[in-house]
């Protein structure tokens, strides 16, 4: 098997411990100090932490559920490091079909170890486009109308304000 096949086979071994309901087979897919962000922005740092919430969930209101879905893309980036995206869903016990709106993608860091291929990150967020408005709409003029309002009144940040998002304090 190449990387691609075994990638993607450890998606599939992913989506097999979920539906079984097994947190600590979920956890050997991943690395001991991997990165875990959930649809919901909750971030799991380690895996005990991350196959502890998955038992709770498991046991709990996501008991009899199965993680279904499908690798979309396999990049590598160096030897040994990839980034695979998938699409997938939790398939709740009562439903048939997946609803539209529970759709997620997954953006997942895996490494090749000693016991092959684990995902070292995964960030999970549910597929919602949102559409953006060309510049010449109406949003986009309300919008630029109230930056322009904001800046003479000196409400929110200036615009050298740091990157980071921090507010920048005024005299």
């Amino acid at each position: 098997m190449n990387d691609d096949q075994q990638i993607r086979a450890l998606f599939d071994q992913m989506c097999r411990a979920w539906s079984d309901g097994d947190a600590v087979g979920y956890g050997r897919c991943f690395t001991a100090d991997c990165d875990y962000v959930s649809f919901d922005g909750y971030w799991e740092r380690g895996r005990d932490a991350m196959v502890a919430s998955h038992d709770k969930l498991f046991r709990g209101v996501l008991f009899g559920s199965a993680l279904v879905g499908e690798v979309e893309s396999i990049r590598h980036l160096g030897d040994g490091v990839a980034v695979m995206h998938a699409t997938g869903s939790v398939l709740v016990a009562w439903r048939r079909r997946l609803p539209r709106r529970r759709l997620t993608r997954n953006t997942i860091v895996v490494v090749r170890g000693p016991e092959g291929w684990r995902c070292a990150a995964i960030h999970n967020g549910r597929i919602r486009p949102v559409g953006v408005p060309s510049p010449d709409s109406m949003p986009a003029k309300v919008a630029r109308a109230l930056v322009r309002a904001s800046r003479v009144l000196r409400l929110g940040q200036s615009p050298a304000a740091p990157a980071t998002g921090t507010p920048v304090a005024r005299a």
